[in-house]
């Protein structure tokens, strides 16, 4: 009798830290992993580098740029089969002082961390809802809880994807398709290096990636990384806006 075949999984995002490590944290739990990203030749370096590491063939490569929505639908055509997951890593932090002067820049922002990534994960719903299971994970951040002066481009890009996937959870909830929204908070990966993250409060690529894995088994809806950014959110949100808006957070 034939060994039943792996299950899937298609990481966007996957030449990322957060990406890398969830793709490896896959790989080691015997699973088919498909790296997507808008740079090619990196993310056949990352699948090479995995590929050494975990002793495996189960990494493959494609590529992605989450702002050609166009292109959504001939890529998923493309796959050999419907993975069995789809996690979305895509982010961009970009520069709040560049976005408040550059349209462009803040266009791009917004478009990263939402509009490409929403409707990349609209395509990949339709499908799922039809197969009838599938689990759908979108990497948003706490930056979206609350607006703050100094990264409300980004954090208003996470919002929305936030908010989207909040709708797209409850329309899918009676199909079989779970839809789960990771809120990390500070992580130590290259696109906050040079920042002054506090311990407490940072978590590495390696914590993100099990607690992501961890939802094959045990799904839920919204998660905190570091759970104590759930108290530390409750209480932002509660502060009344005649007082927020003269703090410098």
């Amino acid at each position: 009798m034939s060994d039943a075949p792996a299950q899937s999984v298609l990481v966007l995002g996957g030449t990322s830290d957060i990406g890398r490590a969830v793709a490896s944290a896959y790989a080691a739990k015997g699973w088919q992993v498909t790296l997507a990203a808008r740079d090619a030749k990196a993310a056949a370096r990352e699948a090479a580098d995995l590929t050494a590491r975990r002793d495996t063939s189960r990494i493959e490569t494609r590529s992605l740029d989450i702002l050609d929505t166009d292109a959504f639908r001939g890529f998923l055509d493309g796959l050999p089969a419907l993975p069995d997951t789809v996690i979305c890593v895509v982010g961009a932090m970009g520069e709040q002082a560049r976005a408040e002067r550059d349209p462009v820049h803040a266009a791009e922002v917004l478009r990263t961390n939402f509009e490409g990534p929403a409707l990349f994960l609209e395509a990949v719903a339709g499908r799922f809802a039809a197969r009838g299971r599938g689990l759908i994970v979108g990497i948003s951040s706490v930056a979206g809880d609350r607006g703050r002066a100094t990264n409300y481009v980004y954090g208003a890009g996470k919002a929305g994807f936030t908010a989207y996937l909040s709708g797209l959870r409850n329309r899918l909830a009676k199909g079989g398709v779970h839809v789960a929204t990771i809120k990390p908070g500070f992580v130590r990966t290259r696109m906050t290096e040079g920042m002054d993250l506090p311990g407490p409060l940072t978590a590495t690529p390696a914590t993100v990636a099990e607690r992501i894995v961890a939802l094959e088994e045990r799904p839920r809806d919204v998660v905190y990384i570091l759970r104590r950014w759930r108290l530390v959110m409750l209480i932002i949100r509660a502060i009344p806006e005649a007082i927020f808006k003269k703090l410098k957070l």
